[in-house]
């Protein structure tokens, strides 16, 4: 086993959650990264090996490249570290590709230097890879990513993260119809102004779903699993949304929306079996709209990123 190396596991989160733009996310255990990264004696950050996913192995215009170097820009370590990514997370699916390698490659390099950061530490250097990624430096999918479960960045300024409890049967299904949503193109259509009615709204949501998720009050979170600000805009965006929305409510599950910037579109449910249920009736949708799609039922990752 080789000191100087370290392979690890990182997971796709759901972020916004509906109500919670920028703010909440989860971390998922069924579909995620896998990376290797290696301490060697040459100074700075080195992608030696990406495959799956088309994407920059320049340091600078890769996300994991750009996490590493703000990690090493803080550290008081001489040399530098190599990377191999293995993507099995698509690029622009709204499930955290981004996210998976910038975090993935943070929390190993601190590993690999005996944890001189803590993870709140870390969640501000994968915060430059997102800041690559979509022109703005959010946490909502990295925070889950590092910590585990569900996360509320309470605070960007100071960097405030809290983690939050997820009840044991909480399960998700995620479908990914097979189409691009860049997530700095799904930011630009979004409205810089709310009306005082919909905060209200928003807000009563995001009480009751940290709520719900402490009480393990199923019902409730599924109530609170609405966006009245992001989502009518979005949605426009992901074709056959209304219908897989429609169709998973009835399928029985608790609630629907899109995960991140989408397209892919997240459902909780109560229960494997049910989740299972409502994945095979949102492929059914775009079966019959003839869109192709790949479909993830999970658990709730409760440990984030972890060595395999």
């Amino acid at each position: 086993m080789n000191p100087n190396e370290i392979k690890v596991f990182c997971p796709a989160t759901i972020a916004n959650i509906s109500c919670g733009f920028d703010v909440l996310g989860v971390a998922l255990d069924s579909v995620g990264d896998e990376m290797v990264i290696r301490k060697v004696d040459e100074k700075g950050i080195r992608i030696t090996k990406l495959e799956g996913q088309d994407l920059p192995m320049q340091t600078l215009q890769n996300v994991a490249g750009v996490a590493g170097l703000a990690f090493l820009e803080a550290s008081s370590y001489e040399g530098g570290f190599e990377i191999e990514i293995y993507k099995k997370i698509k690029a622009g699916s709204g499930i955290g590709s981004s996210a998976a390698s910038s975090t993935g490659a943070v929390w190993a390099m601190n590993e690999l230097l005996g944890k001189p950061f803590t993870r709140l530490e870390l969640v501000k250097f994968a915060m430059e890879g997102e800041r690559l990624a979509s022109g703005v430096a959010h946490a909502d999918n990295v925070a889950p990513a590092l910590f585990g479960g569900f996360t509320l960045v309470r605070s960007y300024d100071p960097l405030d993260v809290v983690s939050i409890p997820s009840p044991s049967e909480l399960c998700a299904a995620v479908i990914h119809p097979q189409i691009e949503v860049k997530t700095s193109d799904s930011r630009k259509i979004l409205k810089t102004n709310i009306t005082l009615a919909d905060g209200i709204k928003q807000w009563g949501n995001v009480g009751g779903l940290v709520a719900g998720l402490f009480t393990a009050d199923y019902d409730l979170i599924g109530r609170s699993l609405v966006d009245h600000i992001v989502e009518p805009i979005r949605s426009i965006l992901i074709p056959g949304f209304d219908d897989v929305k429609e169709t998973a409510i009835e399928t029985g599950a608790l609630g629907c929306g899109i995960s991140g910037s989408g397209p892919s579109i997240f459902t909780f449910c109560k229960g494997e079996e049910t989740a299972q249920k409502v994945g095979e009736a949102m492929k059914e949708v775009y079966q019959n709209i003839g869109i192709d799609y790949d479909i993830h039922v999970s658990r709730v990752n409760m440990e984030g990123i972890r060595k395999i």
